[in-house]
């Protein structure tokens, strides 16, 4: 159960094309796309440093940045989303309990304040307290899967009810039997189908922004390889 579950997500680009002016009587041209404006612009960046970070002092620095711009822009909830995904990328490579706990806690604190935002994608909100979830159960198996596992179902549940195509939903499933002993129901057989529902999904899905959540992919390939992988053995 207590293993690394890494979060892929990809950035979004932007280009700001320039506009040229045309002599009359020439044809119209069309309007050059507007640049991104300054807190989408912020928000891309750190999101794509977010994907790249390798330790957990580039998390911690992503963290810092993230900060400023939930400062900077107190009603959006990019920022909190984005807190919450690098305190769980911090939980989940932990070692000590305690300090993953702390961890956890202040994950789900972000995604507590981003629910009370305006626009806020509450499906997206659900998939990573389902997550945070996960994390509480790696923490302790024994103690935590029966209470945990409720929790986990019971938001993506939810979030599948507010977003029936949206893959992450499928992916988490999938890692929630994927890691669940065979004895309780789970096991890689039972997470397959899932995996591939949410790899077939992923074809399709479109982030409805520019900074909408948009991981998971390389992870359901990643363990729709992994359980290849043990079968052919």
């Amino acid at each position: 159960m207590k293993t690394v579950l890494t979060l892929a997500l990809a950035a979004a680009c932007f280009s700001a094309a320039a506009q040229s002016k045309t002599p009359a009587p020439a044809a119209p041209v069309a309007s050059a796309a507007p640049a991104p404006d300054a807190y989408t612009a912020m928000m891309a960046a750190t999101i794509a440093e977010q994907n790249a970070a390798l330790t957990p002092a580039d998390v911690q620095a992503n963290l810092a940045r993230l900060e400023r711009a939930a400062a900077a822009a107190p009603t959006a909830w990019e920022p909190r989303y984005y807190q919450a995904r690098a305190y769980l990328k911090l939980g989940f490579a932990g070692k000590d309990g305690d300090q993953q706990d702390k961890l956890f806690d202040q994950a789900q604190a972000a995604l507590s304040a981003a629910k009370k935002l305006a626009g806020a994608d509450q499906a997206e909100l659900l998939i990573l307290e389902a997550y945070v979830y996960q994390g509480r159960i790696m923490v302790s198996p024994m103690t935590r899967g029966m209470v945990y596992t409720g929790r986990v179902q019971e938001a993506l549940n939810q979030a599948k009810a507010l977003a029936p195509t949206n893959p992450r939903v499928y992916l988490l499933l999938a890692n929630d039997l994927y890691f669940r002993p065979a004895f309780f129901g789970g096991g890689a057989d039972k997470a397959k189908p899932l995996y591939e529902q949410a790899k077939a999904l992923f074809a399709t899905f479109r982030p409805a922004t520019a900074l909408s959540p948009n991981w998971g992919e390389k992870n359901a390939d990643a363990m729709l390889a992994k359980i290849g992988a043990v079968a052919i053995k």
